[in-house]
């Protein structure tokens, strides 16, 4: 029987927060397999990122609030068998996509486990670890989604959106960590918001956010398809609202950087990413 502690540090309803990745991704896509467009997302947001989450979990064993996780619970060895039984289906399934596909999500694996494993722990250093996580969660996996979600499989992936699916997920994560300087210290872990600081954190994700969309500018200037970032930028305005007023409170006093307005920010800037690259999917395929 699975443990109420491994379902809930699988954290399946974090996989929410990278699925615009996915919807970007398939935005793009000229011509859509659709049968292997569902089965990338079930290996993706059902299988790959539980199982990143659920094997981070098991080696952090958290006491205070994480990512989507209030009051985590303590993990037991269940959890470290199911993040290898979910590995290995993943994989395995993944090659009916295309070796190509497999080879991108047996690379996520590694680097996941890596980033996590108590005898190396990449994540304990703030600039390589922060590369790590958004080279794999943003810009391999945007590739890996465009080719094995496409008729044709194709390698040919616009540099610029590979380039802006990494900085949008750059541009994300160090606020997911902004909330936890003191955990992740007493843990040994110095990551890149506790590097910035609270007030750089914010002010280096603005930043990020701006190379992004200075990337979407770009390839959708040369595509003649401005309007689709124009629509973008439509949803993104909740969010660029709630970001500024929140880093000014922060700015008045740090302790407003906490759990729950950080889980405010991330839901909001989730929701919107995802239907602002949900509406460019319909438009552009059923437009």
């Amino acid at each position: 029987m699975i443990r109420k502690s491994t379902i809930q540090l699988l954290r399946i309803p974090f996989s929410f927060f990278l699925m615009p990745v996915y919807w970007f991704a398939l935005s793009i896509t000229s011509q859509i397999n659709l049968p292997k467009a569902i089965l990338v997302f079930i290996l993706l947001h059902a299988i790959l990122y539980p199982s990143s989450n659920g094997y981070n979990s098991y080696n952090d064993r958290d006491t205070e609030s994480i990512g989507g996780v209030a009051n985590p619970m303590l993990p037991t060895k269940q959890l470290y068998y199911i993040t290898l039984v979910l590995d290995i289906i993943g994989f395995i399934l993944s090659f009916y996509i295309s070796t190509v596909f497999a080879g991108c999500f047996l690379f996520f694996i590694i680097c996941s486990r890596l980033y996590s494993w108590r005898g190396l722990r990449l994540k304990k250093y703030p600039v390589l670890g922060y590369l790590l996580v958004i080279s794999n969660q943003g810009s391999l996996v945007f590739f890996a989604i465009a080719h094995g979600v496409s008729s044709n499989l194709t390698m040919e992936v616009p540099l610029l959106l590979i380039g802006a699916a990494g900085l949008l997920i750059g541009g994300f994560y160090p606020i997911t960590q902004i909330y936890q300087h003191i955990q992740d210290r007493k843990d040994g872990v110095i990551t890149i918001s506790i590097l910035l600081g609270k007030r750089g954190t914010f002010l280096f994700c603005a930043i990020l956010y701006l190379l992004a969309f200075l990337c979407l500018f770009m390839h959708f200037q040369t595509q003649n398809e401005l309007t689709n970032f124009w629509i973008i930028q439509l949803f993104f305005i909740p969010v660029v609202l709630y970001f500024v007023s929140w880093a000014l409170k922060v700015w008045k006093d740090p302790d407003q950087a906490d759990f729950k307005n950080t889980m405010r920010m991330i839901w909001l800037a989730s929701t919107c990413t995802n239907l602002a690259f949900f509406t460019l999917l319909i438009l552009n395929h059923f437009g």
